[in-house]
């Protein structure tokens, strides 16, 4: 191979990040690395920026930093074998602190060693556009921008750059950012991985609604679907079915009850208040009667508009999920809610669907969701989650990578980047 070296020439880092990986591990990396060099006109000694950014379906600022990254910073756009498993070893083997250090590093798109609101801006641009694919619908009001600028106002900025003139974000910041957006830190932790063999992070529940119902009253948007599916397992990201919209059933708790009583499921509950707030619950058991709190560690609390964030349990408690029904007791309020006790929930509402309260809960570590603690909801929305088994999926990304080679070169030489002497 013309990546062969002396011994004495071996980069001791890459010696130590082959000890990372298996026997077949390196032999698919090594193959990885073959092929794709084949492709970058270097004599196959190196892989080119286009191929990488084409196979890895990394595009533009986000892009040039992954493969300025993994080629150690050193601007000369060669890519090499041990770089290419030095990088790997790091970004997928490494200890958790190592992992997060280098996408902390992946998020300085601009290459100023600082991470401000406009490198945040520029990877979740690219991340809607380049690898979950979204794009803007012309007959919804709402664009990228507005969600984008949703999931930066998750994110501390408590340092300034050199100069002063832009507030950034910490490591500290970082990680507290991740915890909130776990989608984020799923799909930033996975960007090495094949496109094709299902990216942890990249999956985007399926919205299926009636086709009577006007699209434009959903409040659950792709972006908020694969924003709260990042909390969940494999099996939760397959279809999610609206079962009550209050703008087509009634503001009416009977016929929400009525609507979600076929589903067995988790639900995703979802409201936007009066004030323009949007937040909600993810139910992992049924609504159903009870007398006190029930649930299990699975719930969780999120918020959609005008911040972007996911609060799971804390184990402070497990006043988790709330369901009364037709009891005439004040200590046991006729609604539905989650965290917090009772009259002082997370979020809650009444049996009335007309009124209800969010307060800061230690249940799971959430804030009060809007503007003030109580709520006058305008619309209230409950997706069915169908949970499949995860052994179709499993088959669906099985295959080495030399298997995917096939359908890899059939897009590089869409793209132009295949050797045309084939």
């Amino acid at each position: 191979m013309g990546n062969a070296q002396s011994p004495s020439n071996v980069d001791p880092r890459y010696v130590s990040a082959t000890r990372a990986f298996t026997q077949k591990e390196l032999k698919d990396l090594r193959s990885l690395f073959n092929h794709l060099a084949a492709q970058s006109q270097t004599n196959a000694k190196c892989i080119s920026p286009s191929v990488f950014q084409s196979y890895f379906g990394l595009h533009g600022p986000l892009g040039e930093r992954m493969f300025d990254l993994v080629t150690q910073e050193r601007k000369d756009q060669r890519l090499t074998l041990e770089d290419l498993v030095v990088a790997k070893a790091t970004y997928e083997k490494g200890t958790k602190d190592e992992i997060e250090e280098f996408i902390f590093r992946l998020l300085d798109v601009s290459g100023d060693n600082f991470v401000g609101r406009s490198d945040l801006e520029t990877v979740m641009i690219a991340i809607f556009n380049d690898i979950l694919c979204m794009k803007d619908s012309e007959d919804r009001s709402s664009s990228h921008e507005d969600f984008v600028n949703n999931f930066l106002n998750a994110a501390k900025f408590s340092m300034h750059n050199g100069e002063g003139t832009e507030e950034t974000m910490s490591f500290e910041d970082f990680r507290n950012w991740c915890t909130h957006l776990p989608s984020v830190r799923k799909l930033l932790g996975s960007l090495l991985l094949s496109p094709g063999s299902g990216r942890p992070g990249s999956q985007i529940p399926k919205i299926l609604t009636s086709k009577a119902i006007d699209s434009n009253i959903i409040l659950l948007r792709k972006e908020y679907a694969w924003h709260i599916g990042g909390a969940l397992s494999q099996q939760d990201l397959e279809d999610w079915n609206l079962l009550y919209h209050s703008s087509v059933n009634g503001l009416s708790f009977n016929t929400f009850l009525g609507n979600i009583s076929n589903h067995a499921g988790p639900t995703v509950l979802i409201i936007k208040d009066k004030e323009g707030y949007i937040y909600g619950g993810y139910a992992s058991q049924p609504w159903e009667r009870h007398a006190d709190f029930y649930g299990d560690m699975k719930c969780f609390l999120f918020q959609l508009n005008p911040v972007t964030s996911i609060f799971r349990p804390t184990g402070a408690n497990n006043n988790l999920q709330w369901c009364a029904i037709n009891f005439s007791s004040e200590d046991i309020p006729n609604g539905i809610g989650f965290g917090g006790r009772v009259n002082h929930f997370g979020l809650f509402l009444s049996a009335n669907f007309d009124q209800g309260h969010t307060f800061s809960c230690t249940t799971f570590g959430s804030p009060c969701l809007s503007k003030s603690n109580r709520i006058l909801p305008e619309v209230i929305e409950c997706w069915g989650v169908t949970q499949v088994a995860t052994q179709d999926k499993n088959d669906a990304v099985k295959g080495t990578v030399l298997e995917r080679f096939k359908e890899d070169r059939n897009m590089l030489k869409m793209v132009g980047l295949a050797n045309s002497s084939e």
